[in-house]
């Protein structure tokens, strides 16, 4: 399979039709039409429903898109650390992880290094630990931030000198902030607003049937999940210090009790061969916490 007609494939699915795409890729709408035929071909299925007016994948051809992707971001990445000089420390470093106080840390790392080397990138992602995992495992992340228990066996790991306290965020004028912390019983009849990290992470704290609990929202970022709560739409069970709570915020944490709190790692695949940016950024951060 050559790159080219994957490149292509991609574009046909960003624009939803041949004709938008022959036209950003500059080439004629027949010529890609039968590129397309003949990758279809290879791959012994159909990639494309075509409809009226727009072109929709179909299941195997949304399979080819994530696939296609990470091919082509991984060549891209490696035409691009080849081209830099020898004597040259530059490149791109990718750093995934989900919404912790502890990247703080890691952005100390980076702020040390892009000062010794500017040339030096660095591409932040931020997903839940299901999302980290399956980036670092494909290659389209570097290094993988994690919180929580989270089986990272197949990874060579580094415990950062960080701990979160787990709690929930809620209104500031809602009567439940007037608590010092927060118990499991406060919250069993109450609308609650939930990452799905959190709800691997409480099912034992509540010691209740989460079935049973009145779970009204799920978040990926807790931006967002904090606009729900002020708007008193629910109570957010998350990490302390990533939202503001300052007295104009209108928002409140208060800790649970009894108290949980979250080992912060960062993680990188075993036997990875990393560019000269990556392994940089691995040899500084063993320096300050390895």
């Amino acid at each position: 399979m050559e790159l080219r007609p994957l490149q292509y494939f991609l574009m046909i699915a960003r624009e939803g039709t041949i004709s938008g795409a022959a036209t950003v890729l500059h080439i004629s709408q027949p010529s890609l039409s039968r590129q397309m035929q003949e990758l279809e071909h290879e791959l012994g299925c159909k990639l494309f429903e075509r409809g009226s007016r727009r072109i929709e994948l179909t299941e195997a051809g949304m399979r080819l898109r994530r696939r296609a992707e990470e091919i082509v971001d991984l060549v891209g990445r490696t035409e691009a650390e080849f081209l830099i000089s020898a004597d040259t420390l530059a490149g791109e470093v990718r750093i995934g992880g989900g919404e912790t106080q502890a990247m703080g840390l890691v952005a100390d790392a980076v702020a040390e290094l892009q000062e010794a080397y500017p040339l030096l990138r660095f591409s932040l992602y931020s997903g839940n630990a299901e999302d980290v995992s399956e980036r670092l495992d494909t290659g389209r992340l570097d290094f993988g931030v994690f919180i929580g228990h989270t089986d990272l066996s197949r990874y060579e790991v580094i415990e950062l000198p960080a701990q979160d306290t787990w709690g929930v965020f809620m209104r500031a004028d809602d009567p439940l902030a007037q608590k010092r912390a927060i118990r499991a019983e406060d919250l069993i009849d109450r609308p609650l607003i939930f990452s799905r990290q959190a709800s691997r992470e409480m099912r034992s704290w509540f010691k209740h049937d989460f079935a049973e609990l009145d779970i009204v929202a799920t978040y990926n970022l807790l931006f967002n999940a904090a606009l729900l709560a002020r708007r008193g739409v629910g109570y957010v069970v998350s990490l302390e210090g990533i939202v503001d709570t300052s007295l104009d915020s209108g928002l409140a944490f208060r800790p649970l009790e009894p108290a949980i709190h979250a080992e912060v790692t960062i993680a990188w695949k075993r036997y990875q061969e990393f560019s000269p940016a990556a392994e940089a950024f691995l040899t500084k951060i063993r320096k300050l916490w390895g």
